[in-house]
């Protein structure tokens, strides 16, 4: 199953912004054009005053990610998560992620769909015997698609970022946060631009050291 990743929402002007918030604390004048505003932006940053990067905000909408991949991404607390209820929505018919890992291998991937097949099975069977949805979700695999909103500060981005694009993240939450990594790029150039994605897309990593 492919996931979707979308923006839904994200704050207007927000290196701006950001460029206001941290020219309060340092009582600067405005910069006069776009290239100052994002050498100071950048200044900002590599001195770790990450603080000024709360005020802005993005939501982005994940459609087809598994439920492993779910629990890994709601660790990161300061962020606030809305994601689809198996208590409350039918799950007679649902989707499912596969690892590249068990894809590529023919005998493992007949193993894989055998247990989603039982788990989708014993699912429906308990649902007929009139079992609560809430109960009956307990069969159900961690490979089950779920969809999810999310929305958190650039300073939890660039956190979160840190940690999922690296290489040696687990691979779905890498691939989902490089998504989400290139569309804050394409909007806050001077808050991501020192983040540096792979030629294959599958990785990011920090262009530079820098405070925390």
């Amino acid at each position: 199953m492919l996931v979707k990743v979308e923006l839904l929402s994200i704050t207007p002007n927000a290196e701006e912004l950001i460029e206001r918030a941290a020219r309060t604390c340092h009582q600067s004048s405005l910069g006069v054009d776009e290239a100052s505003r994002v050498e100071f932006i950048q200044k900002v940053i590599k001195l770790g005053h990450l603080s000024v990067l709360e005020h802005a905000v993005a939501t982005f909408a994940i459609n087809g990610g598994s439920r492993a991949f779910s629990h890994q991404l709601v660790r990161h607390r300061m962020c606030s998560f809305s994601q689809r209820s198996q208590r409350y929505v039918s799950e007679r018919h649902f989707g499912y992620v596969m690892p590249p890992s068990i894809q590529k291998n023919d005998e493992a991937k007949e193993v894989y769909e055998e247990a989603i097949d039982h788990a989708r099975a014993a699912y429906r069977k308990l649902i007929d015997l009139k079992v609560p949805r809430q109960d009956a979700r307990f069969v159900l695999p961690n490979a089950a698609a779920t969809q999810l909103v999310m929305t958190a500060n650039m300073r939890e981005y660039r956190h979160i970022f840190k940690l999922r694009c690296h290489k040696t993240a687990q691979w779905e939450i890498r691939l989902i946060a490089v998504q989400m990594l290139r569309t804050l790029k394409e909007h806050l150039p001077a808050v991501f631009g020192n983040f540096v994605i792979s030629d294959d897309g599958s990785y990011a990593t920090l262009a530079s050291p820098e405070h925390d």
